[in-house]
């Protein structure tokens, strides 16, 4: 027996000292250490051996041999395998590094600080309100009856259970809302409300996510005049100094009475072009006077305030200032698009 143990430990010794690999190594474990393994064969004989406790002893003399060969031999392979990895993740820190490439201000960023600016330099205040707003909010105190297509759901995102009598916002008016409501004093407002809008539409020039800026201004002797001046202003000022401004009477059920606003197209000067369908003029955003029952609902007393109101789409100005032909586009993250727009670079077209 004593022979056999002998040779066998040498047999052990000599497999493992040839192993080159650990999954080599895993199976040589299983030849001799598994449920059929020869070391646990040698260790079920015990019961038929004569002299069990001799027997016993030699047996584990080889499972001891096996362990302590096993374990050395896996240190030295582990090692080399970290060794291995190690050398084929070095890093050289005397190279020199990539050209990190400066960041710049996203087009929806730039034309919403613009504006931002712009407005408050007329004296306006600006208001940030929740993406999340009431049914009430959203259409009740703007005058938008119940049955209004604007509240179908197929237009606009309900929440569900129970919250279904919340939305996400179709409109920042519901800006102003909040913003005449929160003046306890009911006196005169200047504000501008920009942020995101949601409505089930998604193709290239309309966007299930999208920007606004509504402005409100309530005073106790505001008219068209001053609606007038000021839309004037914020065009000229946004699409350049020689654009001409028209308005065209229309209908909104939170203004009375409410008009349309064209601005000659930035493209062709007004000479007509495919980009405003050959008519020279590009619709650029809504407005009028404040409807007297939207006054009423948010505490203000119209025989003695008149206020006026504006609301347009910044992806749409986005699109104007830089060429963007897919609303689809600014929302995207593409790298190659948004590289086009580098610091200082106001005026850039989209290629």
């Amino acid at each position: 027996m004593q022979e056999k143990v002998e040779m066998l430990c040498k047999e052990i010794e000599e497999k493992i000292s040839n192993i080159t690999s650990l999954k080599d190594l895993t199976d040589l474990k299983a030849e001799y250490m598994g449920k059929k393994g020869i070391i646990t064969e040698l260790q079920s004989g015990i019961k038929d051996a004569e002299d069990k406790k001799e027997y016993g002893m030699q047996v584990n003399t080889v499972r001891t041999t096996f362990n302590e060969t096993f374990e050395s031999k896996l240190k030295e392979l582990q090692e080399e395998e970290l060794n291995r990895k190690l050398e084929s993740e070095k890093i050289d820190v005397t190279l020199p590094s990539k050209r990190i490439r400066p960041g710049s201000k996203h087009p929806m960023t730039r034309i919403q600080e613009e504006l931002e600016d712009l407005f408050v330099s007329m004296g306006y205040d600006v208001y940030d309100g929740p993406e999340i707003e009431t049914d009430e909010n959203c259409f009740q105190k703007l005058n938008l009856p119940i049955g209004h297509p604007a509240r179908d759901a197929q237009d606009t995102f309900y929440l569900e259970n129970e919250y279904e009598n919340y939305l996400l916002r179709s409109q920042t008016s519901t800006g102003q809302v909040r913003v005449m409501e929160a003046n306890v004093e009911k006196g005169p407002i200047r504000v501008v409300c920009p942020g995101k809008v949601y409505r089930r539409d998604d193709d290239a020039t309309h966007s299930h996510q999208f920007m606004q800026m509504e402005g409100l201004v309530i005073e106790e002797n505001v008219s068209m005049a001053d609606l007038k001046g000021t839309l004037e202003t914020f065009c000229k000022k946004l699409l350049g100094e020689k654009t001409d401004v028209r308005f065209r009477p229309s209908f909104f059920p939170f203004t009375e009475p409410s008009v349309e606003v064209d601005a000659t197209c930035f493209k062709c000067g007004g000479k007509g072009c495919p980009l405003c369908k050959q008519t020279g003029w590009i619709e650029v955003l809504g407005a009028g006077m404040v409807h007297p029952d939207v006054l009423k609902m948010s505490g203000y007393d119209p025989e003695k305030y008149q206020g006026f109101a504006f609301g347009t789409g910044l992806d749409r100005f986005a699109m104007f200032r830089f060429g963007i032909t897919d609303i689809r586009t600014i929302y995207g993250n593409d790298v190659r698009f948004l590289n086009q727009f580098t610091k200082g670079d106001e005026t850039h077209e989209t290629k």
